[in-house]
Order: structure tokens, then sequence, then C-alpha cells
């Protein structure tokens, strides 16, 4: 495959993933409506899987083609970009209000979840068990999401499903993974020409264009001047990242990872105790904390081209 092929179909995979996330996300909460599921289960639950699908699709199509980089740079790669171009993006523009319970039991969840990833991955791989370990946990934390069952700003698309749902979800999930196997081909082949590392190309490239749904949400949120759902739809997603993309991954087959992926998942723990601090502190993240968090986003990206590759 050539260069230009490469990135055509790297551009295709990218806009097929955010359409087809986007109709998943719509389709789920209309089902949810539809059998009476919480507002807060709905947004904490249907939405961040939802704008989780495309991490979903190409860390377990990676995996299962013995790509372990990728998958574990994908999802690494994935939640700086949430926090610190994403989330950091929103701040910027205005500011965010925060809350004590996303600080401390959300935030927390993903601080504890990524600090536990990290040592999963430093003997050089994240086993079957340790997968269990990740979903079992996630399990544990959508009971008590369905448990406390508070209310959050989150405004979805339709109040009821169709028959057209059924069919939809499906699609757009089968979809998913269609585009995320090419999406990692492509990623492959321009890994190979540019003379990077899969690694690189997976906590870069893959993981800006899979986070396309969250930038969706992301920013809608932020024109409605929702923040709650802006910021928890993120911390939200990178949950769902670390605990189910990586724990289904790794079940499906062991993930081997490489000691230069350690700079990043370190990166990614500080990057949460970062912006924990920063969501606490007068419970807002401010112009100039979004900026920093951009900073940091940037600056990886910048070393993982230059001094990573």
């Amino acid at each position: 495959m050539s260069i230009l092929s490469a990135v055509a179909l790297f551009v295709a995979c990218v806009v097929a993933l955010w359409l087809f996330a986007e109709r998943l996300v719509d389709s789920a909460g209309r089902i949810a409506k539809r059998f009476g599921v919480s507002d807060l289960v709905v947004g904490l639950t249907i939405v961040a899987i939802g704008t989780s699908a495309p991490e979903f699709a190409v860390t377990v199509v990676a995996a299962v083609e013995g790509r372990g980089n990728i998958s574990v740079g994908n999802v690494a790669g994935s939640n700086i970009f949430n926090l610190g171009f994403i989330l950091g993006g929103v701040a910027l523009w205005r500011g965010l209000s925060t809350s004590r319970t996303l600080v401390y039991r959300d935030g927390g969840l993903l601080l504890l979840s990524t600090l536990a990833l990290v040592l999963f991955a430093a003997d050089g791989s994240v086993t079957r068990t340790e997968g269990a370990v990740l979903i079992l946990s996630l399990i544990g934390y959508v009971a008590l999401l369905m448990v406390r069952r508070e209310a959050p700003d989150v405004d979805l698309p339709g109040a009821s499903a169709t028959w057209r749902d059924a069919i939809v979800l499906p699609v757009s999930i089968s979809a998913l993974v269609f585009a995320a196997h090419y999406l990692v081909v492509a990623a492959s082949t321009l890994a190979g020409a540019m003379g990077v590392s899969d690694w690189v190309i997976g906590v870069t490239v893959v993981a800006a264009g899979t986070s396309a749904p969250e930038i969706v949400v992301a920013v809608a949120a932020l024109l409605k001047k929702r923040d709650a759902l802006s910021a928890g739809s993120l911390i939200g997603s990178d949950i769902f990242n670390v605990l189910g993309v990586l724990g289904v991954a790794a079940l499906a087959t062991p993930l081997a990872v490489s000691s230069e992926s350690l700079p990043s998942l370190m990166l990614l723990s500080s990057l949460v105790i970062v912006v924990l601090v920063m969501m606490r502190t007068g419970w807002r993240l401010s112009r100039l904390e979004g900026a920093v968090l951009v900073m940091i986003a940037a600056a990886r990206w910048v070393y993982d081209f230059t001094g990573g590759a």
C-alpha cells in the first residue's frame, strides 16, 4: 500500500468512526430511555461507552492482530488527548465548572484505574487475569451508578426508541469494527513509512482519530453551557477506555507492552492528578489551567515524534 493510499484510507476510517459512533450514541440513548434507565446511568454509561466505541474497536482489533503496543498506546494516547487537548481546549475557551462527585468519585476511580494500568504494564504485558480485574472494576462502578442514581445534566436526543434503533445499533457497532481494522492497517503502514514505531502512531495519530466522538460531545455540551456533561463525558470515557476497552482486549489475548509505553503511561497518571487538582481548586477549570493542559498534551506529541520514535 502506498503512502497516499494509506493516508486516504486513514482519513476515510476516521470519518466512518466519527459518523457511526455518533449514530451509536444516539441510538443507545433512545434505547436506554425506552427501557426507563435513569438520566445518570444514561449519561455516565451509554454516552461514555458510545464515545469510547472507536477506542474499543481499534484496541480489540489491534490486540487480536498481535499489535499490543497499538492497543495500549491508543488507550493511553486517547486519554491524554481527552484530558489535554479536549478538556483543556474546552476550558481554554471559557472555563468549566466542576463538582465534588465528579472529582472525588469519578476522578478518583480514573486515577486508581490508571495507576493499576501502569502497574500491570510494568512487567511488559497485561494478562488475562489483569484484564478480568479491570472489567470487574468497571462492573462494580456501573453497579454503584445504578444504585446511587443521581440525575446529571444530560441532554440526550430522542425520548424513545423505535424499531429502527434495533437495526442501527448493531450496524453501527459492526461498521466501527470494520473501520477500526483498516485504521490499524493504515496506521501501521504510515508507521513504517515514517520510520516510527507502532507505539508512537498509536499514542498520537490513531488516538486523536478515535477521540472524535469525545470532541463532538464535549463541544456540543460547551455550546449548550452544559459544563457537567462536557467534563463528565470525558472523565467517563477515560474510565471506560482503561477498565472496559483494555479489559476486554486483555481477555481476548494477553497484551505485550514494550518499555517505550511506560513514559506515556506515567504521563497519563500525572496528567490525571493535575486535572483533578485543577478541578478541585475552586471547583472550576480556568482558562489558564486549560492552556496548561493543552500545552502538556502538545509537548507529549512533540516528544513522541522526535525523541520517542
